[in-house]
C-alpha cells in the first residue's frame, strides 16, 4: 500500500506518512467546544485510509453511527527535511489538494473521554479522501484559498486557508522538529467550521480554490 501514487503531480511520488492537524481553525474548535490550541495538534492516519476522486467513503455501521466530514487543504512534501526553518518551509511543498478528514465522531468522543488516542476514529479505510494535486508552482497564494464541501448539493462548509491558526511554514517547521519529513508525506492542514454528519447514500463533493483540486465521493454503509 505504500506504493500508492500521489495523483496529479508531474514528478511521480508515492504516499508515505499521512500527518493531520486538528483544531487549526478557531471557529471549528469552537463549534466542537474545544480550546484554541497553543501548539499544533498532530495525529496520523494510515495509508490504507487514502481514497481518491470518484471513490467511496465506507462506514462500518457496527463500529460507528456518527461519521462527520471535515474538508481541508492537503499539502504534499517533495523532498526530505529535518529541522526546517519557517523561512525555507514552503520550498518543501510539491503540491496542494482538497482532502476530507473523515471522523467517527462518536468513537472519537468515547476515546477522548478515556484520554486515548484518536487513531481508531480517524484511520478507518477510506477515511482520508484526497483529490488530484496541483503543482506548487502554479498556486499563487496557498494562504488564500477557499475550501468548500457540499452534501447532496447543499453547502456544508465554506472557509479560507487565510483563517488557519498555524500557517503552512509554521506547521512544516513544527513537524520537522519531531520527525524527518520525506518526499511523499502528506499533511492535512485542518478544517474550517461547518463539519457535519454523513449517511449511507450521500453524495459528497469538495473543492480547493477555484477548481484547483476537487473531490466527488459516495457514502456507503457496510
Amino acid at each position: 500500500m505504500r506504493n500508492i501514487k500521489i495523483p496529479g503531480l508531474a514528478q511521480t511520488q508515492s504516499i508515505n506518512s499521512v500527518y493531520c492537524i486538528g483544531r487549526n481553525y478557531a471557529e471549528h474548535a469552537k463549534e466542537l467546544n474545544n480550546p484554541i490550541p497553543a501548539l499544533p495538534v498532530v495525529f496520523t492516519k494510515p495509508v490504507t485510509a487514502i481514497t481518491f476522486d470518484g471513490g467511496e467513503i465506507i462506514i462500518p455501521k457496527n463500529l460507528t453511527r456518527d461519521v462527520h466530514h471535515e474538508a481541508e487543504m492537503v499539502v504534499s512534501i517533495g523532498r526530505t527535511g529535518r529541522f526546517v526553518p519557517e523561512s525555507e518551509a514552503m520550498s518543501y511543498i510539491s503540491g496542494y489538494a482538497i482532502g476530507i478528514d473523515v471522523t467517527a465522531r462518536d468513537l472519537q468522543s468515547a476515546l477522548k473521554a478515556k484520554a486515548h488516542p484518536w487513531t481508531l476514529a480517524k484511520g478507518m479505510d477510506t477515511f482520508a479522501p484526497i483529490g488530484n494535486f496541483a503543482e506548487a508552482s502554479v498556486v499563487e497564494d496557498p494562504a488564500d484559498l477557499s475550501i468548500s464541501l457540499f452534501v447532496n448539493g447543499e453547502r456544508r462548509q465554506l472557509g479560507n486557508t487565510s483563517d488557519m491558526i498555524f500557517s503552512l511554514p509554521a506547521l512544516i517547521s513544527f513537524l520537522s522538529q519531531y520527525v524527518t519529513l520525506h518526499k511523499g508525506d502528506l499533511i492535512f492542514t485542518g478544517t474550517p467550521e461547518g463539519v457535519g454528519p454523513l449517511i449511507h447514500g450521500d453524495k459528497v463533493s469538495a473543492m480547493l480554490g477555484k477548481n484547483l483540486s476537487s473531490l466527488r465521493l459516495t457514502v456507503r454503509e457496510i
